[in-house]
């Protein structure tokens, strides 16, 4: 059993083909005439490139340029963005003073109301109309109705008889 392994191990490794020397140097020759080849194809664009490479080099950097200048200016986060945010930060900003004045007075009214005798009397004649005893209330007149206009079209509201 121990000779069929060799034997197999033998079987199981490709066999490469070889190539003759001077086969290969023909091969070789073969591709570097055609890289020569393709070379003289391209010869004159390479060499429109090399002779237009500062130009072609200054036009990309310039559009480069521009376009990070708008993007800068106009951009999602650019400057106009910014100043935006910036004055909507600000309007909010005094919002929120405002609301926190607001809610302390609220809650110093809350105070009151919770330990002070006179603040709740007083809370409940403002909004509940309730009056001492022996108190009068004094109720404004109702304001008089407009006057009625001078002139006829005015009063017929523009319809003719």
């Amino acid at each position: 059993m121990q000779e069929d392994q060799p034997e197999d191990r033998k079987e199981s490794i490709p066999r490469y083909r070889t190539i003759r020397l001077p086969q290969a140097r023909d091969g070789v020759r073969h591709a570097g005439a055609y890289v020569l080849d393709a070379a003289e194809e391209y010869r004159p664009a390479v060499t429109w490139v090399f002779s237009w490479r500062r130009k072609l080099g200054t036009v990309v950097a310039s559009v480069l340029a521009g376009w990070i200048l708008f993007h800068v200016l106009l951009g999602a986060n650019g400057t106009v963005a910014y100043g935006n945010k910036r004055t909507e930060y600000k309007t909010l900003e005094k919002d929120v003073d405002q609301l926190q004045t607001e809610n302390d007075q609220l809650r110093k009214h809350i105070e009151a109301l919770k330990g002070d005798p006179a603040a709740i009397e007083r809370e409940a004649r403002e909004q509940l109309d309730y009056v001492k005893p022996g108190g009068m209330v004094y109720v404004a007149p109702a304001p008089p109705p407009p006057p009625m206009p001078k002139n006829k079209a005015a009063s017929n509201n523009g319809l003719k008889k």
